[in-house]
Formats: C-alpha cells, sequence, structure tokens
C-alpha cells in the first residue's frame, strides 16, 4: 500500500483571523475601566499603575495589561536573579538595589480579556507585546492562574520553582492553636467558628485579626496604606478566614521575561500578529510589519 503524502501548513500566522487586525498599545485607565469588572481584583490598583491595550479593527478595547512598579524584595525572584538576593548589605548597596530594581523592572499585576477572546491566543500574545513595549529589562509576574493556564509561558515567561507562602509554618501553628478542622477547609472551620461559645468566639476572632494584620503586607501596602487596622477590626469570621486562608496557603507562580528589544526604538503600537514572526523571546523582527 503506497503511503499518502501529507502536506503541513506552514504558514505562521494565527489562525484565529481576526488577530490579524488587532493592535496592542498603550493605554490608559479608561481602558481598565472598559474591562476591569471581569477581573477579581477589580477596583484596586498597584502602584505606578500604566496601561497597555489590545484593540480590534474597529477600536474597541478587547484586552488590558496593568503594569506596576516592582516589589524590591521578592523571594522567587533572588531564585532566577541570585545577585539580587540582600546578603551583607549596607546602606548603599539597599539604596543602590531598590534604584536598579525600579528602573530595570516592571510587573504585570492586571491582565484581562474580553470574554469574547479568551482561549484564541490574544492573552499571551498580548503580555508578550506589551512586555516588550514597556522598555524595561525585565518583566515580572505573579499569577495563581498560572498553575492552571500557562498563559505567561506562552508569553515568553521563565517560572521559578512553586514555594509556599512564607507565612505558611506560622499560619498552620496558628489554626491548630484554636481549631481542630483542617485549615484548609472553609466550611468546617466556619462551622467550628459558629458552635464555639460567645466569649470564645469574641476572643478567637480577635486572635484571627491581629495575627493576619501582623503577618498581611497586603494591609500595609497601597491604597491600605496608613489605615491602621481599622480594615482588619471590620471583618467578620468568614471574609477572615478568607484572608487567612490566601495568606497562609496561596503560593503564586513567579514568572520572568526578558526583553530581547531592550534599547531599540519600537514602534507605537505593534499588530497583535507581529508575535508570531519569532519566538517569544526573540528580538521582533521590524522588517515584517
Amino acid at each position: 500500500m503506497t503511503e499518502a503524502l501529507i502536506e503541513y501548513d506552514r504558514d505562521p500566522r494565527p489562525t484565529f483571523s481576526a488577530i490579524d487586525e488587532m493592535w496592542v498599545e498603550r493605554g490608559n485607565r479608561d481602558d481598565w475601566n472598559v474591562l476591569h469588572d471581569l477581573h477579581y481584583k477589580a477596583e484596586a490598583l498597584p502602584a505606578g499603575s500604566r496601561f497597555w491595550r489590545c484593540v480590534d479593527g474597529d477600536g474597541r478595547v478587547v484586552g488590558i495589561v496593568c503594569s506596576c512598579s516592582p516589589a524590591l524584595l521578592l523571594a522567587p525572584r533572588h531564585v532566577l536573579l541570585p545577585k539580587l538576593k540582600p546578603g551583607r548589605d549596607t546602606a548603599l548597596t539597599n539604596r543602590y538595589r531598590a534604584q536598579w530594581i525600579n528602573k530595570n523592572m516592571r510587573r504585570a499585576a492586571r491582565i484581562v480579556t474580553d470574554t469574547l477572546y479568551r482561549g484564541v491566543g490574544v492573552s499571551y500574545r498580548m503580555v508578550n507585546l506589551a512586555s516588550r513595549l514597556e522598555g524595561v529589562r525585565y518583566m515580572e509576574i505573579q499569577s495563581s492562574m498560572s498553575k492552571f493556564n500557562p498563559f505567561d509561558q506562552k508569553a515568553g515567561f521563565v517560572h521559578a520553582p512553586l514555594q509556599r507562602s512564607s507565612h505558611y509554618d506560622a499560619g498552620i501553628r496558628f489554626f491548630r492553636g484554636y481549631f481542630d478542622s483542617n485549615p484548609q477547609d472553609y466550611q468546617a472551620l466556619m462551622a467550628e467558628f459558629d458552635a464555639m461559645p460567645a466569649t470564645l468566639q469574641a476572643r478567637t476572632l480577635q486572635a484571627m485579626r491581629e495575627f493576619y494584620y501582623s503577618h498581611s503586607a497586603k494591609e500595609k501596602t497601597g491604597p491600605k496604606l496608613g489605615k491602621g487596622t481599622s480594615r482588619v477590626e471590620g471583618l467578620s469570621a468568614g471574609p477572615l478566614f478568607k484572608e487567612l486562608q490566601q495568606l497562609v496557603f496561596a503560593s503564586p507562580v513567579y514568572g520572568l521575561y526578558t526583553n530581547p528589544d531592550l534599547g531599540r526604538p519600537l514602534p507605537e503600537r505593534l499588530p497583535l500578529s507581529a508575535y508570531d514572526l519569532q519566538k517569544p523571546h526573540e528580538p521582533l523582527r521590524l522588517d515584517l510589519l
């Protein structure tokens, strides 16, 4: 029997034809407002926010990347960039490290794509091109969703090994000191809390608030900076359990993208299909645009 000859389509263009009519360019807060309800962190934005938007052929916003200032200390960063790890530092080296990080790094803090364009390759193409247009050496990302949908790896990000939360051991000790239930079982924790006598409930709730506030950087930075314990003191048991579980058990993926176009003059806007003209970590083929 003669083996059939199979011809493969080697056309590098994306198969979703609408991508050919989409562009990535600088955006603003108004563009974020168009899609921000689709993001689980809908309202608050991080310090130093900048926006990159993806628009379709009619100029409609279909995706947005919000970048922000990086954290000055980040344990998984030190795995991929060990020279930045603090050691026997002086005030001078601390200051220099901070200046270097702020000059050379940004973080992709919010990434949203219109639900009509999910699953067709818009997100990772948009993130890759926005990371190039940022014009800094490194773009960082921290995302719990990347464990289930590694879109950032398609965008060219390298992952650091997953690590437990730095508060894991202390959190486990805290939960075991007050509850018999599995610390990850929200319903069981709530049932155990509801069954406590009122005086024990009040004492436990206050201990939860104190533990959470003392260990949570989130409550002492960004829009919460300078507000003290007022927000935490107002949390009831249900929301507080969720905050504690996030604090203790969250292990977001850390990814790092090295900009291959650093120092090159790039167009102010790029066609989304430009992603497909080279590998994610290679310089843009500007001659083909």
